[in-house]
């Protein structure tokens, strides 16, 4: 079952970071408080840490975009790539469901939990074995 679809892997990581750039990543680092608005979040009167943080996490998601559009297209680091979304996924399902088993986040963010769960199944789909 793992990496059935290893032949589109490539082409699966090009359509999957245009929709995360534009989704996550570019929003994210360029109008963290404007991002979170539109999810739902309730801001803070003074939003200076939650922009630094809302950058930081920017940045580091468009590091996985790199990986995802250097891998995509030339194939290097195919299947570290693929390690790397895979263990995005996870962590990023378990912090999904804390904070809604907290009740701390807008309905937008507990519904991700199906999201993160499902690019970590096509992750697992498209491996290049």
């Amino acid at each position: 079952m793992i990496g059935i679809w290893r032949s589109h892997a490539q082409a699966f990581l090009l359509v999957l970071m245009l929709g995360t750039s534009a989704a996550f990543a570019l929003p994210i680092f360029l109008a963290p408080l404007t991002w979170a608005r539109r999810f739902g979040w309730q801001v803070p009167e003074q939003p200076d840490l939650a922009i630094y943080f809302g950058r930081c996490l920017g940045a580091f998601i468009l590091v996985v975009e790199m990986l995802m559009l250097r891998a995509g297209f030339t194939g290097v680091g195919l299947v570290f790539t693929f390690q790397v979304l895979i263990a995005v996924a996870v962590l990023m399902t378990v912090v999904h469901i804390r904070g809604a088993l907290q009740r701390i986040q807008p309905i937008s963010e507990t519904l991700e939990i199906g999201m993160y769960a499902g690019l970590g199944m096509l992750a697992v789909l498209f491996y290049p074995r």
